[in-house]
């Protein structure tokens, strides 16, 4: 059995400018403590949506959103210093 390809397919399947330069991979890498904090932030207000909210919840919350703060400014000053761009 032949396998059909298009031509485009054969010829642009393994070239370079389809994966992640250094540079494009290093600020992903720069990134991941913020997306970290965002998608636990999520968590948290995904698990409190279906219960009342009490104190030591809002705290929670609070606390996520205060990660979430402070993992963006530590990519802002760094995104300035030139390390992640």
């Amino acid at each position: 059995m032949e396998h059909i390809v298009t031509l485009a397919d054969a010829v642009t399947a393994f070239e370079p400018w389809m994966e992640p330069t250094d540079a494009e991979l290093a600020a992903i890498e720069a990134e991941a403590p913020l997306l970290a904090a965002e998608v636990e932030e999520l968590d948290t207000v995904i698990a409190l949506m279906d219960r009342p909210v009490n104190e030591l919840d809002i705290r929670r919350a609070r606390r996520a959103h205060a990660r979430v703060l402070a993992a963006r400014a530590a990519l802002a000053n760094t995104a300035g210093t030139g390390e992640a761009a």
